[in-house]
């Protein structure tokens, strides 16, 4: 007898005895032995096609009931994981982040690794998304995940380097930068951290004078849609970041009703409620 999968995620299809292997991919990220292990599983097991979903899943349809607990063996002998559904925490995803983009301010993939790693599959009143983007471009969906995580930059400017040609005032998409007596100034409550003008400055005249996390709570598509809220911004160690994440799921769990998502648990309890006790509140697991 086979050993039996650790746990399966196959979705039900309308073509009876059929369904679609929804597999685990943190952050969208797969070696290139990997895709070729779930293309040839869909070829021998499914129709020959692979959907990739919104949220940087992938999904194997059209594979027959009695042919599951086999082709996900071979799946997880590649290391392949399935995925999550249900009232659950769901697969995360990320956006490249530093590594790889200049606008990135944090490690997407390490952070989102580690919240696999700690809640992946936690039992929760509904599912919950995380989304890890590296900056207010919002490319990994923070702002509509039930909990988000986005990077920021705050910039300083260095007199001794600017050649004092407004690139940086023109640049600012929120016009939280002004120029004055030979002087460039940033207005703090304006700025949104999205590390433009240190990136795009051609004389480097401002920089990163640190880096941090804003974490935003409540974000939801679907039927009813809302964007996330910050529950804090320019949080300085993943330790804290981690800590009020943990706070966040413990709140949902103690006052999530059933099939009531994070976001409309914000709705029904007031934003200023919800922060002021995931922020004072301890709870236990």
């Amino acid at each position: 007898m086979n050993t039996p999968p650790s746990y399966s995620c196959n979705i039900r299809q309308i073509q009876t005895d059929f369904f679609a292997m929804r597999l685990r991919a943190v952050g969208g990220d797969l070696t290139a032995d990997q895709l070729n292990t779930v293309a040839d599983i869909a070829r021998r097991y499914g129709s020959g096609s692979v959907h990739i979903t919104t949220r940087q899943g992938i999904e194997i349809p059209h594979v027959h009931k009695k042919d599951l607990a086999e082709a996900q063996k071979e799946l997880e002998t590649a290391g392949i994981k399935m995925g999550s559904d249900g009232n659950r925490v769901r697969i995360v995803i990320a956006c490249p982040g530093k590594n790889t983009c200049r606008y990135g301010s944090i490690d997407t993939p390490e952070i989102a690794e580690e919240i696999d790693r700690r809640y992946f599959r936690l039992d929760v009143p509904y599912k919950v998304k995380f989304g890890v983007t590296g900056c207010p471009n919002n490319c990994g969906k923070a702002r509509e995940s039930d909990i988000g995580i986005m990077g920021m930059r705050t910039p300083k400017w260095d007199s001794e380097k600017c050649i004092r040609c407004n690139a940086c005032i023109k640049l600012c998409p929120v016009q939280a930068i002004t120029g004055k007596d030979d002087r460039y100034e940033r207005d703090e409550s304006t700025c949104i951290h999205c590390s433009v003008c240190s990136v795009l400055c051609p004389a480097k005249a401002w920089g990163p004078e640190s880096t941090g996390y804003t974490l935003l709570i409540g974000g939801t598509l679907g039927k009813k849609p809302r964007l996330g809220i910050p529950l804090k911004t320019n949080i300085q160690t993943s330790e804290e970041l981690f800590e009020l994440i943990e706070q966040t799921l413990l709140f949902y769990k103690a006052n999530g009703k059933p099939k009531e998502r994070l976001g409309h648990v914000i709705n029904r309890m007031g934003e200023d409620a919800v922060i002021q006790a995931i922020l004072s509140e301890s709870y236990s697991a």
